[in-house]
């Protein structure tokens, strides 16, 4: 089973909300882009709660993370899998957050999209840890609640900015 390997964060000195991803799934890594899968709802998530129109331009995602300050990243550096579900993924090495957080001290809240980023950051970060944690619905299109129910979900961001 092939090695595979999550990407840089995108975050900025005035990021004030992380959003923590598992690892990404096989079109993100063809296409070097993070939530690349068409039927992924990330981006038209976040467009949505923004009020702006959905662009599948990388560059203009990027600028849309920086304007409204938010940071994306991946628990896992690395793993095997087979596929892009998480329930495949085995051996996996963590990115180092908790140096993220000192590096980048303007980030206040820690949203995780879906449950298995969840439940590795509970493993990897201290109970003490003074940034509240989040878990939301999964963008993938693997977790087939209705897209409005998973904007709605997704809703509570706004209220951390």
């Amino acid at each position: 089973m092939n090695r595979i390997s999550s990407f840089p964060p995108i975050v900025s000195e005035d990021s004030k909300i992380l959003i923590l991803g598992s690892v990404p799934g096989i079109k993100s890594l063809e296409m070097k882009e993070y939530y690349a899968h068409p039927q992924n709802k990330f981006w038209r998530i976040l467009f949505a709660l923004f009020q702006e129109d959905f662009t599948a331009d990388y560059a203009e995602k990027m600028e849309l993370l920086k304007k409204n300050k938010i940071a994306v990243w991946d628990v896992i550096d690395s793993c095997e899998r087979k596929g892009s579900l998480d329930t495949e993924i085995k051996n996996e090495a963590h990115h180092d957050i908790l140096q993220l957080l000192q590096d980048f001290p303007s980030i206040k809240v820690i949203f995780c999209n879906g449950q298995k980023s969840f439940k590795t950051l509970r493993k990897i970060l201290p109970d003490d840890l003074k940034i509240p944690i989040l878990v939301l619905a999964s963008t993938s299109p693997a977790y087939t609640i209705p897209y409005q129910q998973k904007l709605k979900d997704w809703s509570v961001l706004k209220s951390f900015l």
